[in-house]
């Protein structure tokens, strides 16, 4: 008896478990029927760190546990699959091949924010439901719900928002579309206006130094969209916007599947923004008036039995403004570098911005057949970016054409918890610019190689080292080397590292604009260096961040950790604290930017979405009058947003709610003591908060309009033009801006999809 209570134990401790976890086999389909495992296939719980790895016969055994019920299986080159496991069992999945390029197949509604556990990079992607909390006309508008980049006021005059990430301005970001470097050197300035915000399907923003695959301009981080494609977008959309100031918007998305392999879009903007706004009262318009013309189409090529995989994009902008006094006439008043107003001031001051834009991209993908984990991509891009300019008595044109290609081999080394790409780059860019009377051109070409690998455990550490070498015409010959590594210490904890370094040609001139529209006198203090006689920038950035994932009120939640500092070798310093002039010269002593951010997001309660974040900014730069605090930076800002939506009575009909709060510090204002008492500033900027609210009634799958306003509180920067009496005048600045102009705003719109 006491033999048989005995055996009896153990075939229920064994039998128990048993059912503690998950066995089972991941394989594909061979030739003639068999059955092939998988070895190295990812195996793991959605939204934890609980994760295996098969063994070499495609084995494998998980934990079981009843917080999770959704069992990711994916493997390079293979559609991922997410089953639905409820009780311990057995397993046996087959992975399909997959021949398109990044694709996942998930059964769950994507966050409309979402943070990588896994990732070594430190990403945050938007998708398309995020960009859909607020008006998101274009791609500068897409991140005032999200507390990862920071919108800022560029200047008084083109309603032109500027933004900036770990406490530095976008030329320090790679900004991308679809991995092809794009709003960079003449499209600086304006350039996140020309992408509409309903052409864009997500964003993922990289904090810290980002993959050398895509280059060695990045030196805070990386800003990738990737747009809509013809394949999965609406047949038909439309979105109309209209807000209370004049500026009237209309997009269209028209998608034809020509046969199982081809399919093509059609994507038409237009915005529009005749009417006049000066409700400061100062005879300057308060927003451009503006108009533009956008038109992209775009073709998509996929072949699932020869591997082939392909996108074509062909667009054309056109993009007219016309900034500064309400009684300006282009016609009458328009001033050449070589005229003068005359002293009784009676000419009005005023600035036309034209651009016209083609660009064309080819992405070609190919994944081996017999090696599904083993793939090729292509791509090319070519630019050309015309902009004619004056703003006043200024003129500044600038003609940039841009040719890039990169070519990118993927494969493993084992299995796929060693991955590894490497490659080959080509871009040229062709400079002419005119400032006043003044010409200066030149001729970029770079070459580069560069190989990445990647080690993926997912119970442990994953790590990505990087390096790339590329020989510059004007840089010369560098080394860039990336890393980065996370960490998993306990359930649902990320530890992450990284460090990493940055190069850059400085374009000060397109960089900088809008301190054309002033009294300034520019100068260049060169040393001989090779771009307007100036060095290269270069900046190493290092960073830590920690993601840990929580359960509170049984509800789900995480909180977030960052903290990064660029180190800049050499920087061009922008020397604006004397008013009379605004100076570039290389760095003489130290630069640094050292960001701190916290943000934690919960729901709080059923379908109430909250996210909240506090940064802390130390960002300073030897200037040749001493280490000052970066101007027009608030050292500390807060972040609220709410999102809520109720549960559909019937399929597509619901309702929607956004309220976004930000609170800015005090902001160091430029020096302006040596202006006549009435045109001086004082040494800070008081803080403000700005709150945005918006409200979506979707009727049905097909239809649903919105409502918003901006800036609720009506907070305006008090007096942004100086010298507006006398623009011709030496105190004439519309460059110091720390807070909107325009006052509380709201607009409506819809969308029809079909």
């Amino acid at each position: 008896m006491k033999k048989y209570i005995v055996l009896l134990s153990s075939v229920l401790a064994f039998w128990t478990q048993a059912q503690d976890k998950i066995d089972g086999m991941v394989m594909e389909s061979g030739p003639q029927g068999k059955h092939i495992g998988l070895p190295g296939a990812n195996v793991y719980w959605m939204n934890s760190q609980i994760g295996t790895i098969t063994n070499e016969e495609g084995m494998f055994s998980i934990p079981f546990s009843e917080k999770h019920n959704r069992l990711i299986i994916s493997y390079v080159g293979f559609e991922s699959d997410t089953l639905l496991i409820k009780t311990p069992k057995t397993i046996h999945h087959f992975l399909k091949a997959s021949n398109a390029l990044n694709e996942v197949v998930v059964q769950k509604e994507r966050d409309a924010v979402s943070k990588t556990f896994l990732s070594a990079q430190n990403v945050v992607t938007i998708n398309s439901a995020e960009l859909l909390k607020a008006a998101c006309c274009n791609l500068s508008e897409s991140f005032e719900t999200n507390p990862a980049i920071d919108v800022n006021f560029s200047d008084a005059l083109t309603g032109t928002k500027q933004i900036q990430m770990l406490g530095l301005t976008s030329p320090y970001l790679l900004i991308t579309q679809e991995n092809i470097p794009m709003v960079r050197g003449a499209s600086q300035a304006y350039g996140l206006t020309f992408t509409p915000g309903t052409w864009v399907e997500s964003i993922q923003i990289t904090k810290g130094a980002g993959s050398v695959v895509n280059g060695y301009e990045s030196i805070s981080g990386q800003i990738n969209t990737e747009l809509v494609k013809p394949f999965t977008d609406k047949r038909l959309f439309v979105n109309g916007y209209a807000n209370q100031n004049g500026r009237m918007e209309l997009n269209t998305h028209i998608n034809h599947k020509l046969s199982d392999k081809w399919s093509t879009g059609l994507y038409l903007h237009g915005n529009l923004r005749s009417q006049k706004e000066d409700r400061n009262g100062d005879g300057f318009l308060d927003a451009p008036l503006a108009e533009q013309i956008n038109v992209m189409n775009r073709w998509q090529y996929q072949n699932p039995e020869t591997g082939w995989v392909s996108f074509l994009n062909l667009r054309f902008l056109n993009d007219e403004k016309q900034v500064g006094q309400t009684n300006y006439n282009p016609d009458t008043d328009r001033l050449m570098p070589t005229d003068a107003p005359s002293l009784t001031g009676a000419e009005a001051w005023g600035s036309e911005i034209d651009t016209r834009r083609f660009d064309s991209s080819v992405k070609l993908g190919y994944v081996f057949p017999e090696l599904p984990f083993q793939s090729f991509g292509f791509q090319a891009s070519y630019s050309n970016h015309k902009q004619e300019a004056y703003y006043g008595i200024n003129q500044y044109n600038i003609d940039h054409k841009s040719l890039y290609s990169n070519a990118i081999f993927n494969s493993i080394i084992g299995d796929t918890r060693n991955t590894f790409k490497t490659g080959l780059t080509f871009a040229y860019d062709s400079y002419d610019e005119l400032v006043n009377t003044q010409n200066f051109n030149r001729d970029d070409v770079s070459a580069g190689a560069f190989f990445e690998y990647s080690y993926e455990n997912l119970e442990k550490l994953s790590f990505t080292a990087g390096l790339r070498i590329d020989s510059h015409n004007r840089l010369g010959t560098f080394v860039t080397p990336r890393f980065h590594i996370r960490y998993t210490p306990w359930e649902l904890g990320s530890l992450r590292g990284s460090i990493g370094r940055g190069r850059r040609a400085a374009n000060i001139f397109a960089e900088n604009q809008q301190f054309f529209a002033s009294a300034r006198q520019l100068q260049l203090t060169g040393n001989g260096g090779n771009i307007y006689g100036l060095d290269a920038e270069d900046a190493w950035n290092y960073g830590i961040s920690f993601l840990q994932g929580f359960t509170f009120l049984d509800r789900p939640g995480n909180i977030t950790f960052d903290f990064y500092r660029t180190d800049f070798k050499n920087q061009i310093v922008v020397d604006w604290e004397n008013p009379r002039t605004i100076s570039f010269y290389n760095l003489e002593g130290e630069s640094y930017a050292n960001s701190f951010q916290i943000e934690v997001n919960h729901e709080i309660l059923e379908n109430l979405e909250l996210r909240t974040a506090y940064k802390y900014y130390d960002v300073k730069t030897d200037y040749r009058s001493g280490r000052l605090q970066k101007p027009l930076q608030a050292q500390n800002r807060f972040f609220v947003n709410l999102g809520y939506e109720t549960d559909s009575t019937k399929k597509g009909s619901q309702w929607k709610f956004d309220y976004t709060l930000h609170a800015l510090g005090e902001q160091r204002l430029p020096n302006t003591d040596v202006n006549p008492p009435q045109f001086r500033l004082g040494e800070f900027a008081e803080g403000y908060s700005l709150m945005n609210a918006q409200i979506t009634k979707v009727f049905s799958e097909k239809f649903e309009v919105y409502l918003g306003g901006e800036n609720l509180t009506n907070f305006r920067q008090p007096n942004p033009v100086l010298g507006a009496d006398n623009p011709f005048g030496a105190n004439f600045d519309t460059s110091i801006v720390y807070a909107p102009i325009m006052g509380r705003m709201f607009y409506t719109g819809f969308r029809y999809k079909l």
